[in-house]
């Protein structure tokens, strides 16, 4: 038996919980299905049988999806912030979820199919826009307002002037 997570997100889906869980898995490491759990009897978003909840792992951060319905979707008052290293990784990350049926956003964030927000943050802008530097962090933070996808190389431009 697994031991839970003391604090775990719990993020709501419309019946597909387990596909996103997968996806998830699939696309950024330290990411798992842990378990799918069916539902013992009828519940008002399903039938007895039906995934009722999916316990996974996102970069490391235990989470479970709860099948509850279209009552409630996601906004972007949640979302995952994942830094990334280089230019390379932020491409990988946003493609595949913008490439799954996720949507662009501004200043990196998407959005999965599932309504899910993600920002995709290098770690060169976070630097950049707190560079101790005040001109330096603003033009960074210009340049950064003007973009889908971060641009690692244009945002470095901009810090230096």
């Amino acid at each position: 038996m697994v031991k839970s997570a003391k604090n775990t997100i719990c993020l709501w889906y419309n019946g597909d919980a387990e596909d996103a869980a997968q996806f998830y898995a699939q696309t950024f490491p330290d990411s798992s299905v842990v378990a799918v759990h069916r539902a013992p009897s009828d519940f008002p978003s399903g039938k007895k049988g039906d995934v009722l909840t999916v316990e996974f792992i996102v970069m490391g951060i235990p989470c479970l999806g709860l099948n509850g319905g279209s009552a409630f979707s996601h906004n972007e008052a949640f979302s995952f912030q994942v830094a990334t290293d280089d230019q390379a990784e932020t491409d990988r990350y946003w493609n595949a979820i913008v490439g799954n049926g996720g949507q662009e956003s501004a200043c990196g964030w998407c959005k999965d199919k599932w309504g899910l927000s993600w920002q995709i943050t290098p770690i060169a802008l976070t630097n950049a826009i707190t560079d101790p530097d005040p001109a330096a962090a603003q033009r960074a933070f210009e340049a950064m307002m003007q973009m889908k996808k971060i641009d690692v190389a244009a945002i470095e431009a901009a810090r230096q002037g």
